[in-house]
């Protein structure tokens, strides 16, 4: 009967994960020109940062392979489309104006290429509000596939991004995004990775091959769902993470999502967050509050379907910013289906088994403090430290349909100072953090180096040295103008934790 019951389970998993494959890899290649979507907004709107992504009032630019993008984005205005035709491209694209599309044409099954040769840093980096970006495939570039520095109101889908380094797609600081229908392979980070966000939806994504599949990090109203999370390190992740500037993470959906065999070796950098993060792990939760876990199904992870842990068994030394809460609470947990998990965990879960006599396999862990959680039905998984969680009352999500805002919100501000913030929180904070170790030195060491001298950091910005063998070598941030660089570099030696 046990058998019997295992191979029907095996064969729902698999006409899951048939679907999902139609629903990822069936899509039409015919796109057509964005049109008003979400962002619901007038084309006549006299105040062009009051519109929303995808919408075109202006010109088109057509780029085809020998023809420059940026020089497009260049002469481009709010409201203009960049449509880019098949071929490849080996450049850096930066968008620091408002309301800008870029579009890819993929025509035949031939896509746009942005290939960075592994000597570029970002494929796509923008920070203007209002920006659409889509249908591009991206590889080989050292920093980042698509990354928003400070933008209000973006939409990211249908791109391929594949071994683009450090992050795939990476929005951070910004406000009313949408992240959705992208393929992601190969990321030695966060394949999608939501930095310091509010009212974010990031769906209908597959991540697979990456250390964190997809990550949440100290934003807030988020919806993860209708994701396909498999073969990473770790499936999906809600942090908060010490020393960033936004000191809470909070109120997360995750649901309706396939998270299967995310059993993948660790291959991020030494020292980075996401280093430790144990291969076999489904859906991880690390002193984030107000996080529902609804409805997914998590099957075949060989650490444990759902990890919900605190600063201090995830080894974080919670001295270094007392302003974040190392705890998560009031965490939800609803029905989600669970099998064959936690058949190979670490060592530390392995310990916390044996001493609570459990059964083979581990479908949920909670290991550190946190109040005010619940579970529904929780004798129908293998649990540890699930004791002092109360049973939730009978409740669903379905009346948040989506977190994105009816309307745009207006673009931050872009004076010399907030021009400087706003790239030190989209750039540099991804790498550094004030007082603890990430991919690069903490931000009070270079202070400490640099100290009274500005231009030697946009020096080294604009032309790194590698002067470290523990820390990986800083790619070049000289596609930044210099003025942001300046800005900048004054920003850092004035921060402070």
């Amino acid at each position: 009967m046990k058998i019997a019951l295992r191979l029907f389970v095996l064969l729902i998993t698999l006409a899951g994960g048939v679907y999902l494959g139609k629903v990822f890899f069936g899509r039409s290649t015919s796109i057509p020109a964005p049109m008003p979507n979400y962002f619901k907004a007038s084309s006549s709107s006299a105040d062009s940062s009051a519109m929303g992504a995808g919408v075109v009032t202006g010109r088109t630019f057509n780029i085809k392979p020998g023809q420059s993008i940026q020089e497009a984005v260049g002469k481009a205005k709010p409201g203009d489309l960049i449509r880019i035709f098949p071929g490849v491209y080996h450049e850096t694209v930066y968008v620091d104006k408002d309301n800008i599309s870029i579009q890819g044409v993929i025509d035949g099954g031939e896509w746009p290429v942005l290939d960075g040769e592994k000597k570029l840093n970002d494929a796509v980096l923008y920070s203007g509000n209002g920006v659409l970006v889509e249908n591009l495939k991206i590889t080989n570039y050292k920093g980042n596939g698509i990354m928003g520095q400070a933008g209000n109101n973006y939409i990211i889908r249908n791109n391929w991004i594949v071994g683009s380094g450090v992050y795939g797609i990476f929005p951070q600081f910004g406000k009313n995004g949408l992240v959705e229908r992208n393929i992601l392979t190969g990321i030695e980070d966060a394949a999608i990775y939501i930095g310091m966000c509010d009212n974010v939806d990031v769906r209908f994504n597959e991540v697979y091959g990456n250390v964190a599949g997809i990550e949440i990090e100290n934003s807030r109203h988020a919806l993860v769902e209708f994701n396909y999370a498999h073969n990473n390190t770790g499936g999906i992740l809600a942090f908060l993470t010490p020393g960033l500037p936004i000191k809470t993470c909070a109120d997360v959906i995750i649901r309706n999502n396939y998270v299967y065999n995310n059993n993948t070796k660790n291959f991020g950098a030494v020292g980075s967050t996401v280093s430790h993060i144990p291969k076999g792990t489904g859906v991880l939760v690390m002193a984030a509050d107000d996080v529902t876990i609804e409805n997914n199904i998590i099957f075949g992870n060989t650490n444990s379907g759902i990890t919900i842990t605190d600063y201090a068994f995830a080894g974080i030394n919670h001295a270094n910013d007392p302003d974040s809460d190392p705890y998560p609470d009031r965490l939800t947990l609803l029905d989600n289906f669970m099998d064959n998990n936690g058949t190979d965990p670490i060592d530390e879960v392995k310990v916390l088994k044996k001493a609570t006599f459990a059964k083979p396999g581990l479908d949920i862990i909670a290991a550190g403090g946190g109040n005010g959680n619940c579970i529904v039905n929780p004798d129908r998984y293998i649990t540890i430290g699930l004791s002092k969680y109360a049973s939730c009352p009978p409740h669903d999500t379905h009346l948040v349909t989506s977190y994105m805002l009816d309307k745009p919100v207006r673009p931050r501000a872009t004076t010399d100072l907030e021009k400087g913030k706003m790239t030190y929180y989209g750039v540099c904070s991804g790498c550094h953090s004030y007082n603890t170790r990430l991919i690069g030195p903490p931000v009070s060491v270079i202070q400490a180096m640099y100290k009274g001298n500005a231009k030697g950091i946009y020096d080294f910005i604009t032309k790194p040295t590698h002067k470290r063998d523990d820390y990986p070598e800083m790619p070049p941030q000289n596609y930044l103008s210099e003025e942001t660089r300046k800005a900048v570099a004054d920003f850092i030696l004035t921060v402070q934790k």
